[in-house]
């Protein structure tokens, strides 16, 4: 609730300063970078965790911050994407939803504001779990075999739900190039 009022309290107080429709369209074009940023990320941390977890090699901090910045680069993926829920151009508080079946009933208000946020919050859950692994006191093998299941849930969640552009609700893979 606290992170609603703040988003709220920034809304309004930059709001007036800032061209709201330049200020949308720059936080898609970062949110859509990061998707990016975040993808490779995992990548590399889907591989670290394999290679360490069947080459049993010993857990060194290398892994443990390639794992942190693609938290990091998740967490505020997710930020920018809640904004974007709230208040972007089609966010809860800036369109006129008669109710919840309205939103059900539209495929396009249907992905971005129930499907796509849902499921991107739990792969965020998934890559922080796998973060967490890597302060757990356990053997070196299990940290890297949890942390690679949870990396590998993260990004069959996030392939399976990102706009990509042969899907029926789509987004350009690069927008404003």
């Amino acid at each position: 609730m606290l992170f609603y009022l703040w988003i709220w309290l920034v809304y309004i107080t930059f709001g007036k300063i800032i061209n709201h429709q330049i200020m949308q369209t720059g936080l898609v074009h970062l949110h859509n970078l990061l998707r990016w940023v975040i993808l490779i990320l995992l990548l590399v941390s889907i591989f670290k965790s394999y290679t360490g977890w069947k080459s049993g090699r010993q857990f060194v901090p290398g892994d443990k911050k390639i794992w942190l910045f693609t938290m990091i680069a998740s967490h505020i993926t997710l930020l920018l994407g809640l904004y974007q829920w709230a208040f972007g151009r089609m966010g809860m508080f800036s369109t006129d939803y008669e109710s919840v079946g309205a939103i059900m009933k539209d495929k396009v208000s249907r992905f971005f504001l129930v499907e796509h946020p849902t499921l991107m919050i739990l792969a965020i859950v998934f890559i922080t779990l796998g973060h967490g692994m890597a302060k757990k006191a356990v053997a070196d093998e299990v940290k890297y075999k949890k942390a690679f299941r949870y990396f590998i849930i993260a990004l069959l969640l996030i392939l399976a739900v990102v706009p990509w552009p042969f899907r029926e609700v789509a987004r350009p893979l690069f927008p404003g190039m």
